[in-house]
């Protein structure tokens, strides 16, 4: 994925900007008889203007019998993150991270929506689309740290047929799949544009999310936009 970076004056005419909200990601796999229900979960969340619920598929189950269509690399390496900045002792199906910096079991409903209640993804983000490009723009402002503009490109609801394995012979519903993921830069406060290519994103990407992280893996700021 490409991304171009420029210095703004002023946020462009052309981009949106959402207001505050939590995010919740799921570390989910099909080979998982566990993870339905944090998948239905997260399905509910994904409902609500106010939280942004992304679905990483995870390779690591593929060896148990069945090959989960929607797993990613990137997936893994996002899991392995949080291990190591939460400092947890192992990975685990199905796990739920909360604005960065809150690890959860993944059908934990009670606790997560405290944990939503809490969010602190405040900084304003604002997204739009012009000349087959998705425009990232951020204000300018003081920050403690610089943080990492990570943007991911996901497929709102699909539903898959198992075939083999913990849930073979189900039908599951899965939502908000992450289908890429980029960091597109570091952002160290200066008003900013980030430019990137619609054709860079894979076809069954129709949303997007963008999200600002700090080096200690708190969400500061986070926005999604519909680019098909």
């Amino acid at each position: 994925m490409v991304a171009v970076l420029t210095l703004l004056p002023r946020l462009g005419a052309g981009a949106e900007t959402a207001p505050p909200v939590g995010v919740v990601e799921l570390f989910t796999s099909q080979g998982c008889s566990d993870c339905p229900p944090a998948d239905a979960l997260l399905g509910e969340l994904a409902r609500s203007d106010r939280v942004i619920a992304l679905s990483y598929h995870v390779t690591y189950w593929d060896q148990l019998g069945w090959h989960d269509r929607f797993g990613l690399p990137q997936a893994n390496a996002r899991q392995e993150y949080y291990a190591r900045q939460l400092r947890l002792s192992t990975l685990y199906t199905p796990q739920a991270v909360v604005d960065g910096h809150v690890s959860l079991i993944g059908p934990d409903r009670q606790h997560i929506l405290t944990a939503l209640r809490a969010s602190r993804a405040t900084i304003p983000v604002a997204l739009g689309i012009a000349n087959d490009q998705v425009l990232v723009e951020l204000a300018a402002q003081e920050l403690p740290v610089a943080v990492n503009v990570i943007l991911v490109g996901y497929l709102p609801q699909a539903v898959t047929a198992v075939g083999r394995g913990e849930n073979g012979g189900r039908k599951l519903a899965e939502f908000n799949i992450v289908r890429a993921y980029d960091v597109l830069g570091v952002w160290h406060g200066d008003a900013t544009r980030f430019l990137v290519p619609l054709s860079s994103l894979p076809p069954e990407a129709s949303r997007i999310a963008v999200l600002l992280q700090m080096p200690a893996g708190t969400i500061a700021g986070a926005a999604t936009l519909a680019v098909r």
